[in-house]
């Protein structure tokens, strides 16, 4: 026997909260239940939560759901579908009828109506509207009104049902309906893999399990053609390319098509795909349309600026001989031809390894723009916009420099329901110069969008060490920059050791170079290799995290590159949970997946969450733990409190061990890393270098030294493919 289905029957009152994609909070009044537990509510108000179309206060709805309790608003109706109750009674109808939502039917039309057709009538005004031309008083546009009005009322709720028909889900058919309205079936009927275009929700996989459900056959164009464009989209996501080989989307389209296609379909479908402009073909080069677009934009800027006249300070040498007697400090001779050359040229970039100066340039440039242009530190902030890819590094800068930084999302004000960016080439920012930090992990869409949000009058400089590891999307922007031997760089060399960390530098640059010299190890207490086996690892790990099991969980981070295995991530975590925060009877706990989650657990964010001021990367710790019939997370971010519900306890993850790519952008005073040769292909150069310029003042290696230089010397040959330093080379083609 089918459970019944939990329901309040009743009247929307008011909204308390709406967002574009047609999620609402808002105050029911309930006037029939089937559930003992809402029986309270009969004939009074309850708050619901859920995904609708236009509500109003005229129609009785019955929402479906379950009583949900919410620690900060108490207990709310959480509607998972819905139905809107048409009006019955005369009296009813009546009331429907003089609502405003029919213009020019006061009460005694609507009773005329009512008095004639009875409780058939908003089935007469539909189907056959010319019979109330018989009712005294009833004008043609008075028809007319009402008929289209209600037709209009009727075919968006029934759009609604026809989406959830086909299977897609309340919230996605809100998603859906809201951007096409009443041309929803029309693209649906005609094209439905047109949504993956359109809306950002919505991707490959979601659609084409509709539409083979909906009876599209395997080898249909539309769908042929939005397998092609995802390929492509998968390709740049998973290794970061830029354009295609045709063999590689040939190679890949039957796997995700289920059926083989002839290669008269497929040179075809490629040759329709230009014709529409959804790819650009170049030289047997095949590129999504939005790829080729982002990067001939970015070399088209860049040009621009690199080509422009380099703006001219009087009494330069002398600002700078006041700038270093200000901040007490003697620059070298690359270190001052970085600070005037990013002052004088309208794009420039910096870039060098560690303990190269590149953090106290940064601030040397802020400060000598301040003094040139005669300005306070409110002016300052003004002008000068301090940018970095995520909000760790972000704050680092910001420590550095004592003036304020932000994500470049939060600059370019990304609205994550519509994944735009609010400031754009309509919108642009007044900032007059812009530094950017870490740029190594710019990826080439972002890229594109900030110089969008820019004037093209703004000085950019871009700041990193391009040896790390390259962005997470695709691209290799940094690299390309500075290969292209096409743009202004000065690249930092001499290095400026502190006691406390003189070694991890010394090794870091080793790497970069190539080369291992042992000598350097065990050397002094900044750097230390424990020599294991990859089962004795673990147990290593464990008594280095015992020593530091007080010190602050922002101070002591463990680095690893995979996620599974003896030596994954997964499983350090759980080691060294036991450590940092063991079980206790006052803590609450949480399981979540096949992973304990406790109060005091250090996390890391996973996605980015403007709404929450909480970016990828960013780590916190659990402050509270609701694990009843309401599950609750609420994670501190340095003084901010964020809850998270079971829908989104997939955004974050244990963090006493992350990955290297995670770490990007972050510095801790301890690193541990694991080196064993059950890593693979994750043993190579960039990646043990970004790790181990993760650490400021004391770093661990443990595990196999001739992992490390395998490593050291391991060039992976699958190079992101990017046509950035060519463009910028020879010219756009």
């Amino acid at each position: 026997m089918l459970e019944e289905k939990i329901y309040i029957k009743g009247n929307y009152r008011r909204s308390i909260y709406q967002n574009n994609n047609g999620y609402s909070i808002g105050i029911f009044k309930v006037s029939d239940t089937n559930s003992e537990n809402l029986a309270k509510y009969l004939n009074r108000t309850i708050t619901f939560t859920g995904y609708f179309h236009e509500l109003n206060d005229i129609d009785t709805y019955i929402f479906y759901g379950k009583l949900v309790n919410h620690e900060k608003y108490g207990e709310q109706f959480q509607v998972e579908n819905y139905e809107r109750v048409k009006p019955e009674e005369k009296d009813s109808i009546i009331e429907f009828l003089t609502s405003g939502l029919f213009k020019g039917i006061g009460e005694k039309k609507a009773k005329k109506i009512v008095d004639v057709l009875g409780k058939d009538t908003l089935k007469v005004i539909l189907e056959t509207p010319d019979n109330l031309i018989l009712i005294p008083t009833i004008t043609k546009t008075n028809i007319e009104t009402l008929h289209n009005k209600l037709k209009e009322y009727e075919s968006s709720y029934e759009t609604i049902i026809y989406l959830g028909e086909r299977g897609f889900s309340t919230k996605d058919s809100m998603i859906v309906y809201n951007f096409y309205k009443k041309k929803t079936k029309e693209v649906i009927e005609q094209n439905i893999y047109k949504l993956i275009q359109d809306i950002s929700e919505m991707n490959f996989k979601k659609i084409d399990q509709i539409a083979i459900h909906m009876g599209m056959t395997k080898d249909n164009p539309a769908r042929v053609k939005a397998a092609v464009l995802y390929i492509m989209e998968e390709i740049s996501n998973s290794f970061g390319h830029s354009y295609y080989f045709k063999e590689e989307l040939k190679q890949y389209l039957p796997k995700v098509l289920q059926i083989d296609l002839s290669e008269e379909s497929f040179e075809n479908i490629l040759r329709d795909l230009e014709v529409s402009l959804d790819i650009v073909v170049k030289e047997k080069r095949y590129y999504l349309k939005k790829m080729y677009d982002a990067e001939t934009f970015i070399v088209k800027r860049i040009r621009i600026l690199s080509e422009q006249q380099k703006i001219k300070i009087k009494n330069l040498e002398e600002e700078l001989i006041h700038l270093e007697n200000l901040l007490q400090i003697q620059y070298n001779e690359e270190q001052k031809m970085a600070i005037c050359s990013s002052l004088c040229n309208k794009f420039f970039i910096i870039t060098g390894g560690p303990g190269t100066g590149k953090t106290t340039i940064m601030r040397g440039i802020c400060e000598l723009y301040k003094s040139i242009y005669k300005l306070t530190y409110s002016e300052l902030q003004d002008e000068v916009v301090l940018l970095a890819p995520t909000g760790r590094a972000a704050k680092r800068m910001s420590e550095a420099t004592l003036l304020r930084a932000s994500t470049i999302h939060r600059f370019l004000k990304w609205q994550k329901e519509t994944n735009t960016f609010q400031v754009n080439e309509y919108n642009k920012s007044k900032a007059k110069m812009v530094i950017v930090d870490e740029a190594s992990m710019i990826d080439t869409y972002l890229m594109a969008s900030l110089l969008k949000g820019l004037s093209i009058n703004c000085t950019i400089i871009m700041v990193g060490d391009d040896q790390q590891l390259p962005s997470v999307g695709p691209g290799e922007l940094l690299r390309d920059f500075i290969e292209s031997d096409m743009l202004p760089v000065v690249k930092l060399s001499k290095l400026y050791r502190q006691k406390s960390n003189s070694n991890i530098i010394d090794l870091a640059h080793d790497i970069r170079n190539g080369k291992i010299n042992r000598e350097v190890f065990n050397k002094e207490d900044d750097l230390t290799f424990i020599q294991c086996s990859s089962a004795e690892v673990g147990s290593h790990i464990c008594e280095i995290a015992t020593t530091y099991k007080d010190v602050s969980y922002k101070k002591f981070q463990i680095l690893a590159p995979i996620y599974k295995g003896l030596n994954g991530i997964d499983e350090i975590n759980r080691k060294i949970q036991k450590i940092f925060n063991p079980k206790e009877d006052t803590k609450k706990e949480i399981i979540v997946g096949d992973e304990i989650f406790r109060e005091d657990d250090k996390v890391i964010q996973l996605i980015n969450m403007p709404d929450d001021n909480i970016y990828n990367g960013d780590i916190g710790l659990i402050s509270h733990i609701t694990n009843t019939s309401k599950k609750e997370i609420e994670i501190d971010f340095d003084g901010n409190d964020v809850r998270y519900t079971p829908s989104n306890f997939n955004n974050f993850r244990l963090a006493y061990c992350i990955s290297v790519h995670k770490s990007q952008g972050s510095e801790f005073d301890i690193v541990v890393i694991p080196i064993v040769k059950e890593y693979g292909k994750m043993l190579y150069q960039r990646l043990i270098y970004t790790a181990v310029t993760r650490s400021k003042s004391k770093l661990y290696l443990i595990g196999d030294l001739n992992a490390l230089n395998l490593a050291v010397l391991n060039h992976p040959s699958d190079i992101r493919r990017t046509t950035v330093k060519e463009f910028l080379i020879y010219g756009i083609k």
